[in-house]
C-alpha cells in the first residue's frame, strides 16, 4: 500500500546527487553547503530513494545547528523519512530526535517553536509524540500568537490520532478555555476549528452562546462558523432555522469571502424564495464589486446553478445580472448573455432588448480591440430574443439590418460558402411573395450569375487541346465523387474538387465581377446550380400568381430556361475539371419540364407543400428540444410512505417569515421526492447478481455498472462464520474482450462482518463477455486455503445501451465514416414497415432520429 505524501516538490532529474557527496557536505561546517545537501537529500527521498546511511549523520551534524533554514529543512526531512518498520513499530533510532524536538518546543526563538509545533501536526507515531505532550501544552499559554495558534493545531492533530483521546483526555476542555480568553483572530479560529472537528457539541454551544457577536468576529473564524453550520444542518435538518439567522447576519460582513460562503451556505440549506433571493442578490453584488475576472466567472457559475434550480427567483434579477456586461472580458460577457437568454420572459423581454440595443450602440463608438466580437455576441442574443418573442422583432429588425455588412458578422455581402448560398437562395424562393419582391429576387439572381453563356466555344477548344497535351499547366485539380447521405436518408452523388493552384477560366467579360454564384458554379459546384434552378422555378411559378401581364411572365420563364440550359451546357463541357453529376442534372431537367408544362397540382406542391414541410420540421425540432430539457431536469421520486407535513396545520407561533417559507419549500420538496437522493436504489436492487449460495461460508453478491468502456463490479462479501477470515482475496478472470485493470488485494474479515470490494474491468468491444472467479481465504484452524467458486457474470452490452439523439449532420458524418450497411435477410410476420421499425428500435434499445 502506498503511503500518504504530505510534501510535493518538483524534481528535475539531471545529474542525481550521490549519497557520499551529501554526507560530506553535512559533516562540514559550511552552513550554505549543509542547506544545499539537505535539499538534495529531501529531493531524493521524495523520489523514492531510501538513504538510510544519512540518518545518523544528520543526527550528529545537523540536529545541533542553530541556523533557522537548516532547522526547517531538518523538520521536512524528519517528516518524509520512514519512521516505522515493516510491522508498523517505531524504529529505535527515532528516539534520538525526541530530545531535540523537546528542546525546540522550549526554544527562546518563536520561529523555531512555531515550525516544530507545525511539524508535530504531521506526525502519526504515538511513541514519538507522547513525551512531547507537556511541552506542547505549555505553548498554549505562550505570549506570542504565532506559537499559540500552532500549539492549538498540534493539540488537534494529536487528539485526532487513534489513541489521541487517551493521550489528551481533557483536550476539548483546555481548548474551550483558550477560546474564551484568546484575542488573536488566527488562534481563535484554530481553537474553534479544533472544537468543531473533535467536539462538535462544544463548538455549537459556543456559537449559540455568542450568537449576537458573530458579526464582530474575524473573517477566518466566520468561515469556520459557516462550515460548522453546513455540517450541523446536514446531519440535523430540523435545527437549520436557528442557524439561518446567523447566515443572514453574516451577509452584511465586510469580507467578500464570507458573504460568498454565506450565499452558498444559504442556497444549500434553504429553499425559501426570500433566502434564495438574498443569495442571488449577494452574488450580483459580488459580480459588480469584484475586479478579478476569475472571481466574476465563478460567481456567474453560481448564478447559472441558481437559474437551473430557482428560475422564478432569478427572473426578477435579470437586469442585475445584465450589469455584468460592463466588464470588458469576452468570457464574462458570453457567460452573462447565456444566463440571461434563459431567463427572458414576456414581462422582461422589452427591458432586456432595450439594454442589449444600447450595448450594441456602445460598441460602435468604443475603440476596444474586441468590440467586433462582442457586437456579434450581442446581435446573436438579440436575434435569439426575437425568435423566442416575435413581438419584439419589429423593434430590432432595423438595428440588425444596420449590421448586415459588418465585417465581424456573417452577412449576405460576405457569403463565400456554397452551403450558405444554398440557404439564402431557399429563403428567397420561399418568402418572396409580392410582385416587387419576386421581380427583385429574379433580377438579383440573374445579376449574380452574370452574362450567358458561362463559357465560349474558343475556350472550350483550348480546354480540350490542353487536356490532350502533357500536363504542364500551373494548376492541379484532383476530383473525387462519392455518395452523400441526405437528411431523409436517401443518397446523392457528391463531387469534391481539391484545388492546388486552379483558377476558374476567365470566361465572358465581367463574369467574376458579376457575383459569387457564377464563381462558385465555375468551380464545378452543380449542387448549388440545382438549388439556383429550383429557386428560379419557384419564383417564376410565384410570378404567374402575382403578375397580371402574361408577357412579363413568359419573358421571365424564357430567361430562366436559358439559364438552366446554360448550366447543363457548362456541366457537359470540358472547361471544368469534372462533369455535372447525375442528381443535379436530373434536378435541373425537372425544373425545365415544370416551366414548360405547369399544372395546378404541381404549383401547389412547389409553393405550399415546401413551407408546410419546413413548419413540420421546426415543430419536431422544438419538440425534441423540449423533451431534452425535460430529460435534463431533475427527476423526483417519492416513496408511498413518505411523511408529509401540512403547512396549514402547523403552529406558526414564534416563526419568522423566512422560517415559514422554508418549511413550505421543504414540504413541497419532500412531497415531490426531491429529498430522496438515491432515486435509483430500486433499480439497483433489480440488477444485483448473486455470486455464491446462502449456505456457503462466504456470501457474495455484485452490482454491475457499465459506463462507456468501463465496467465496475461492486461486490459485497459477508463472512457468515464465527471465525476471522485472513488473506481473503477476490480472484477474477475474464473471457472475451474484457480486461482486468487492478490486481486483487488481500483483506481480513472479522466474524459476521462484511466488506465492499470494487473491481474495474476495461471493455474493448461490444461483444458479450463473461466474468468468472473465486473467493480464496485462510482460517486459523485450517492450514490450506479455502476456495469458494463464484457464479459466472455475463456482460451483455445491450443491457446498458440507452437511446440518444444527435444532429442530422453528425449522423450523416458518422454514417459516411463507418461501414454500416450489411444486407441481412429478414424473416418476420410483421407486414407494416413502421411497426417493424418500432420492433427493431425496441429490441436494440435505440432511437430513430426521424420518427
Amino acid at each position: 500500500m502506498e503511503k500518504s505524501c504530505t510534501l510535493l516538490i518538483h524534481f528535475d532529474k539531471g545529474t542525481p546527487a550521490i549519497a557520499n557527496e551529501i554526507k560530506e557536505a553535512l559533516e562540514g561546517n559550511d552552513v550554505s553547503a549543509k542547506v544545499d545537501a539537505m535539499k538534495k537529500a529531501i529531493m531524493l527521498l521524495l523520489n523514492g530513494e531510501t538513504l538510510p546511511q544519512l540518518f545518523i549523520t544528520i543526527v550528529r551534524y545537523v540536529l545541533p545547528s542553530e541556523d533557522h533554514t537548516v532547522q526547517k529543512l531538518l523538520l521536512l526531512y524528519l517528516e518524509i523519512i520512514e519512521k516505522t518498520d515493516a510491522k508498523g513499530r517505531v524504529l529505535p533510532e527515532m528516539i534520538l530526535i525526541c530530545q531535540n524536538l523537546r528542546n525546540n518546543l522550549q526554544h527562546p526563538n518563536e520561529y523555531i517553536r512555531g515550525v516544530t509545533l507545525r511539524f508535530l501536526c504531521r506526525l502519526n507515531e504515538t511513541e514519538i509524540i507522547e513525551p512531547l505532550i507537556p511541552s506542547v501544552l505549555q505553548n498554549l499559554e505562550h505570549r506570542h500568537p504565532f506559537i499559540r495558534r500552532n500549539a492549538i493545531l498540534a493539540v488537534m492533530s494529536i487528539y485526532k490520532l487513534p489513541q489521541g483521546d487517551q493521550l489528551l483526555v481533557d483536550a476539548p476542555d483546555m481548548i474551550e478555555k483558550v477560546l474564551s480568553t484568546e484575542q488573536d483572530p488566527s488562534a481563535k479560529r484554530n481553537a474553534f476549528l479544533m472544537l468543531f472537528t473533535c467536539a462538535q457539541e462544544r463548538a455549537t454551544n459556543y456559537l449559540l452562546t455568542h450568537v449576537d457577536r458573530v458579526s464582530e468576529w474575524g473573517e477566518l473564524l466566520q468561515m469556520v462558523v459557516l462550515e460548522l453550520i453546513r455540517k450541523v444542518c446536514r446531519t440535523n435538518r430540523g435545527e437549520k432555522a436557528k442557524y439561518i439567522k446567523i447566515i443572514i447576519a453574516l451577509l452584511n460582513s465586510p469580507s467578500t469571502a464570507v458573504i460568498y460562503e454565506c450565499a452558498g451556505t444559504l442556497v444549500s440549506l434553504s429553499s425559501a424564495p426570500s433566502a434564495i433571493k438574498a443569495a442571488a442578490n449577494t452574488y450580483c453584488q459580488l459580480l459588480l464589486s469584484q475586479s478579478d475576472n476569475n472571481v466574476k466567472l465563478i460567481v456567474l457559475d453560481r448564478l447559472n446553478e441558481l437559474k437551473s434550480s430557482h428560475r422564478d427567483v432569478m427572473v426578477d434579477l435579470i437586469m442585475d445580472v445584465l450589469r455584468a456586461l460592463s466588464s470588458p472580458n469576452l468570457d464574462i460577457q458570453r457567460k452573462t448573455l447565456d444566463i440571461v437568454l434563459e431567463l427572458i420572459t414576456p414581462r422582461n423581454i422589452n427591458e432586456v432588448v432595450l439594454l442589449l440595443k444600447k450595448e450594441v450602440v456602445k460598441t460602435q463608438t468604443g475603440e476596444l480591440e474586441k468590440n467586433g466580437e462582442y457586437r456579434q455576441m450581442l446581435i446573436q442574443a438579440i436575434h435569439s430574443c426575437a425568435i423566442k418573442f416575435p413581438e419584439v422583432a419589429s423593434t430590432v429588425v432595423h438595428l440588425l439590418m444596420d449590421f448586415l455588412g459588418d465585417s465581424n458578422v456573417a452577412s449576405a455581402i460576405d457569403i463565400r460558402a456554397a452551403r450558405v448560398c444554398s440557404c439564402a437562395l431557399w429563403i428567397i424562393g420561399e418568402y418572396c411573395l409580392s410582385l416587387s419582391e419576386v421581380e427583385s429576387a429574379i433580377a438579383t439572381i440573374k445579376q449574380c450569375l452574370g452574362d450567358l453563356p458561362f463559357y465560349s466555344a474558343s475556350e472550350e477548344g483550348e480546354a480540350t487541346d490542353a487536356s490532350k497535351k502533357t500536363p504542364q499547366a500551373s494548376s492541379i485539380t484532383i476530383s473525387s465523387r462519392r455518395p452523400a447521405v441526405l437528411a431523409d436518408g436517401t443518397y446523392a452523388t457528391q463531387s469534391a474538387a481539391s484545388e492546388t493552384a486552379f483558377s476558374p477560366p476567365t470566361i465572358v467579360q465581367g463574369s467574376l465581377a458579376s457575383g459569387n454564384l457564377r464563381s462558385l458554379l465555375l468551380t464545378g459546384d452543380f449542387f448549388l446550380g440545382a438549388v439556383v434552378a429550383c429557386t428560379l422555378t419557384k419564383l417564376v411559378l410565384r410570378l404567374e400568381e402575382v403578375q397580371p401581364s402574361k408577357v412579363e411572365v413568359n419573358k421571365a420563364t424564357t430567361q430562366t430556361l436559358l439559364i438552366l440550359v446554360s448550366m447543363l451546357q457548362l456541366g457537359q463541357s470540358h472547361v471544368l475539371p469534372h462533369p455535372i453529376d447525375n442528381d443535379s442534372y436530373d434536378r435541373i431537367v425537372l425544373c425545365m419540364r415544370l416551366l414548360c408544362n405547369t399544372g395546378d397540382e404541381i404549383r401547389k406542391i412547389w409553393l405550399q407543400s415546401c413551407r408546410q414541410s419546413f413548419v413540420k420540421m421546426l415543430s419536431e425540432k422544438q419538440l425534441r428540444e423540449t423533451e431534452e430539457l425535460k430529460a435534463k431536469a431533475q427527476v423526483s421520486h417519492a416513496q408511498p410512505d413518505d411523511l408529509i407535513d401540512f403547512y396549514h396545520l402547523k403552529s406558526r407561533k414564534g416563526m419568522s417569515l423566512l422560517e415559514l417559507e422554508d418549511e413550505v419549500q421543504d414540504d413541497l420538496k419532500r412531497a415531490t421526492g426531491e429529498f430522496v437522493k438515491d432515486a435509483d436504489d430500486a433499480n439497483k436492487l433489480n440488477r444485483i447478481l448473486q455470486l455464491t449460495g446462502f449456505s456457503d461460508p462466504v456470501y457474495a453478491e455484485a452490482y454491475v455498472t457499465v459506463h462507456h468502456y468501463d465496467i465496475v463490479l461492486d461486490v459485497t462479501v459477508i463472512n457468515r462464520t464465527k471465525e476471522t477470515l485472513q488473506n481473503l482475496c477476490l480472484e477474477l478472470a475474464t473471457m472475451g474482450d474484457l480486461k482486468l485493470v487492478e490486481r486483487p488485494q488481500n483483506y481480513t474479515l472479522a466474524p459476521e462482518s462484511s466488506k465492499q470490494i470494487k473491481a474495474n474491468i476495461k471493455v474493448s468491444s461490444t461483444e458479450t463477455g463473461v466474468i468468472f472467479g473465486n473467493i480464496v481465504y485462510e482460517t486459523s484452524n485450517v492450514l490450506e486455503r479455502t476456495v469458494v467458486v463464484l457464479n459466472d457474470i455475463h456482460i451483455d452490452i445491450m443491457d446498458y445501451i440507452s437511446p440518444a439523439v444527435c444532429s442530422d449532420t453528425a449522423f450523416r458524418t458518422m454514417w459516411a465514416e463507418f461501414e454500416w450497411e450489411n444486407k441481412v435477410a429478414v424473416n418476420t410476420v410483421i407486414q407494416d414497415e413502421k411497426e417493424f421499425l418500432n420492433h427493431i428500435i425496441k429490441s436494440i434499445n435505440m432511437k430513430c432520429l426521424t420518427a
